[in-house]
C-alpha cells in the first residue's frame, strides 16, 4: 500500500537531538537516509515533517513530495517498480510508487522495509548509491533518479527476528539515524500537544510509558510506544474515563499475555484517576 502527498501544512514534530541537521545535510547531499527505532517513536511524522521543511525551503519542488510505501510481506519488486496492465485493447505499462517517486523527484519513504520480500531490497541497491540508478526489466529502460529524488527507509531493529533483518550489503548504503521514545519532558509535551490532554494528563500518561518501559527488564520487550500514549490522551479527551482509556488504547494494545496485561494494568490504576 502507498499514498502521496504534497503537505499543505506543517506536521508537528517535537526535535529529541540532531535528526533535522542530519536529514537535510543528507538531503542536500543525496545520500539516502535509514531511520532505525522502535513502533510509535515518530520516524514516520519525522519523514512527514522533512518533506514539508524541504519543499517550504525551496529544495524539494516534486509534486507531489513525499510518496510513503507500507511494506508488508506480500510486497513484491513488481508492486514497487510497476507492471503492464490491460485496458481496453491495449496493454500499457503502469509505473510503480517507486518509479514515480525517482522519475518525479521525490521522497519515497518505505516503511518497515524488512517486512518486505527479499527481491525488493535488492532492487534498491543501484538507487542507493552513486549510480541512483532504477533498472526496470520489464520494459528495459533504465531510469536515472531525478535529481531532488531521496530514498528513505525505516525500520525496528529492536522487533525484528534474525530472519527479518536488512543485510549488511543494504544497511551499509544509508545514513542512520537512530530513533527512541523521547525523554520523559518530550513526551509529555507531545502528549499533550496532540492529544488535547491537559498537562497533568499528559504527565501521568508519560510516567505510565516510562514504568511500563521498565518492564523489559522482565522479560517484556517491545514496551508502550508514544503513539498509544496519544491514543489514550485523545479517549480521554473524548469522555472516556482514564483507566479505561489506558485499558484500551494501553494494556489490550501492547501484548495478549495475560502476565503482561495484568503487570500493566496495576501500573495504569496506580498512576491514573
Amino acid at each position: 500500500m502507498s499514498s502521496s502527498s504534497r503537505i499543505s501544512a506543517e506536521p508537528y514534530y517535537l526535535p529529541v537531538g540532531d535528526e533535522i541537521e542530519v536529514f537535510t545535510a543528507a538531503y542536500a547531499a543525496r545520500l539516502p537516509v535509514l531511520l532505525k527505532g522502535p513502533t510509535g517513536c515518530g520516524k514516520t511524522r519525522f519523514v512527514e515533517h522533512m518533506a514539508w521543511r524541504l519543499e517550504r525551503s525551496g529544495a524539494l519542488t516534486a509534486d507531489p513530495t513525499l510518496i510513503t510505501i507500507s511494506c508488508h510481506e506480500d510486497l513484491t519488486a513488481t508492486d514497487l517498480v510497476g507492471r503492464y496492465l490491460l485496458m481496453g485493447d491495449e496493454t500499457v505499462w503502469r509505473d510503480g510508487p517507486l518509479t514515480r517517486s525517482v522519475r518525479s523527484g521525490a521522497i519515497c519513504y518505505l516503511d518497515e522495509i524488512v517486512e518486505a520480500r527479499k527481491d525488493t531490497t535488492v532492487l534498491i541497491h543501484s538507487l542507493s548509491d552513486h549510480r541512483r540508478l532504477l533498472p526496470i526489466d520489464k520494459t528495459g529502460e533504465l531510469v536515472h533518479a531525478h535529481p531532488d529524488f531521496l530514498l528513505v527507509m525505516s525500520y525496528n531493529p529492536g522487533y525484528q527476528s534474525v530472519l527479518k533483518d536488512l543485510k549488511p550489503s543494504t544497511r551499509q548504503r544509508f545514513v542512520s539515524i537512530e530513533f527512541d521514545y523521547p525523554v520523559f519532558e518530550k513526551e509529555a509535551e507531545i502528549i499533550c500537544h496532540e492529544s488535547g490532554a491537559d498537562k497533568v494528563m499528559a504527565e501521568r500518561l508519560a510516567t505510565v510509558a516510562a514504568r511500563v518501559r521498565n518492564l523489559r527488564d522482565h522479560g517484556f520487550e517491545e514496551g508502550v510506544s508514544t503513539r498509544l500514549l496519544i491514543y489514550t490522551g485523545q479517549l480521554i479527551s473524548q469522555g472516556i474515563a482514564p483507566r479505561r482509556a489506558g485499558e484500551l488504547a494501553i494494556t489490550t494494545a501492547i501484548s495478549d499475555d495475560r502476565a503482561v496485561q495484568e503487570a500493566v494494568r496495576n501500573i495504569i490504576d496506580v498512576i491514573l484517576p
